[in-house]
Parts: structure tokens; sequence; C-alpha cells
């Protein structure tokens, strides 16, 4: 049986996967879909043509993912390719958010991502592909987005590391390093803290984020950027140093805090 699994599959980006994958893959068995909302996914598997496979596991959980472990190794699948999207990010002064959900998005965006492709690759198929979905923020550290920007960082540096290493088995993995995106990322990162009005402006549909992404994968890409400003802010964090970037940063937070009082 030749699959596709997609984690976070139940909104935004990881739904937009769903939905070109169904499109652009037609000699596939099954999509799997893995997220915590039964609800939403049976809603997103209406609309689509391949038979849906719908996985409700919270991948923070070591008993959730446990199960997903279960089940690969009763159905022995072929993978052709796993898309990892599970992931959330909360914005705001690290001594404000609440030590737990920070620890969660480690344990999602990080451990979880670690253990389902570690997981998948024993099924993998000549020729697989994993996506991994990354941020800009893996670019360069991120004040009020401390930990996020880490385990993006951590999700670039572990997937191009890892492509080396699979590289003789026919697996290409690409890590996705988009900027803002119209999702409803926002609606809980920005619990704590609010985003700098200038990254509204850069804001894309995931729809183009998921387009380039697969463009990428295809042409076995280690890295997809998607939109001209943040490919250009790619290529600056490459050559400006760590500490201006950070220093131009504090300023902006600076500036739109004096706004923010003369309001």
């Amino acid at each position: 049986m030749k699959i596709i699994m997609i984690t976070g599959a139940s909104s935004g980006i990881g739904e937009e996967f769903t939905r070109q994958l169904d499109q652009s893959f037609s000699r596939i068995d099954e999509i799997w879909m893995i997220a915590r909302n039964r609800r939403k996914m049976e809603e997103i598997a209406a609309g689509i043509s391949t038979r849906v496979r719908i996985l409700a596991l919270d991948l923070e959980q070591d008993t959730e993912r446990e199960k997903l472990q279960q089940l690969l190794s009763v159905e022995k699948p072929r993978i052709c390719m796993l898309v990892n999207c599970a992931g959330y990010g909360l914005m705001g002064p690290f001594e404000k958010i609440p030590l737990q959900e920070q620890l969660g998005m480690i344990e999602l965006n990080c451990k979880a991502l670690t253990a389902v492709t570690y997981m998948a690759l024993p099924f993998m198929v000549r020729n697989g592909r994993i996506i991994q979905v990354a941020s800009s923020a893996a670019f360069v550290p991120q004040m009020n987005f401390a930990v996020y920007a880490a385990t993006k960082s951590y999700v670039l540096s572990f997937s191009r590391a890892l492509q080396e290493e699979v590289r003789g088995r026919e697996i290409f993995i690409t890590a996705v390093c988009p900027g803002p995106v119209e999702t409803p990322f926002f609606e809980r990162a920005q619990q704590y803290g609010e985003t700098l009005p200038a990254k509204e402006k850069f804001c894309v549909p995931a729809s183009q984020v998921v387009k380039d992404a697969l463009n990428a994968s295809k042409k076995r890409k280690t890295v997809s950027v998607c939109s001209m400003p943040i490919k250009a802010f790619h290529a600056i964090c490459k050559f400006i140093p760590h500490d201006f970037m950070l220093e131009i940063v504090q300023h902006m937070y600076k500036d739109e805090s004096k706004e923010g009082i003369q309001e």
C-alpha cells in the first residue's frame, strides 16, 4: 500500500498540502491525515478524491506517537511522501509565556517531528520525499519569538544533515522556510504578544507556500523559501552578523512601542 503521511493536516499549511497532494499524486492508495481535530479532518477528507485515513492523534504525547508507531509496524505501508506540518509558535517575551506552553513548542516542533521522521524512514520508498515545515524564523534568532525560532532552526539543521545521511537511499528531504503565511497560526501565536506590523506586509497564501514547496521537493532541493522578500531576507542572514540583525529588530520593537504610547 502506497501512502502519503501528513501531520498537522487539520488546518493551515497541512490542510493545503493535503488538498494539493490529492490533486498531484495519482498513484497513491491512501493519504494518512494526522492531527488532533478529527472533525476538521473529516470535513477536509470529504472534498478529497484519494482514500483518506484519519488519525486523530496528539503528537505532543509519547503515548499518541506510540500508536502511530504500532500502526506502521502492523500495516507496513510504502511511504512515498512524509510531510511534517504539526507545530505552533507563541510570540512575546520569554518570561511572560507559561513554561508549559514553551515546552509544548519544543515537544511538537522538534521532538514529535524527529520521532515521526524516525518512524517513517524504514518504510520510505526509493525516491521517497520528506518535507519538513520550518520557517524563515530559522535563519536568525528572534527576540519575542525566541523558543519558536530556536525550534525551527533545529528543524532546518536536522533536515539538511539528515538529507546527507539518506541520500544514498535516494530519499530526498526539503525544509520549507516561509515567512508569515495567511493561516490560523497567528490566532494562537499572538496570545502573549503581537508580531511587528512590518511582518504582516509580507504575508502570502498557504497555497503559494505549498506549491513552491512541492516544486522544490520535486527538484530535490534541500530548502524552499517562498516569496522574493523572504528570499532576500534569507540571503541577508547569510552575510550580516546576527548581533546586528537582533539590534535592528530591537529598535523596531522600541519604535513600535513609542508609536503605541503616542496613540
